[in-house]
């Protein structure tokens, strides 16, 4: 499935679970993201990497019902 998607510029990291958590939205709808990650600090390429992670996810399935994606 062939989807555009706009990512916020809101990543967080969760220390308690190592992973990152940033939202996107998908035709009008908000999506969570979860990547797991031992990275705590965030740079402009591991952002980039995120949201092609994400967008090829989007090539083949679509968010769980909670529009959550969890990589």
């Amino acid at each position: 499935m062939n989807q555009a998607i706009l990512f916020n510029d809101d990543h967080c990291f969760l220390q308690d679970q190592q992973m990152w958590r940033f939202t996107g939205l998908i035709a009008g709808n908000l999506i969570t993201i979860y990547i797991k990650s031992d990275y705590k600090v965030l740079n402009l390429e591991m952002k980039f990497n995120f949201e092609e992670l994400v967008e090829d996810y989007l090539e083949d399935g679509e968010p769980n019902n909670n529009s959550e994606i969890w990589l």
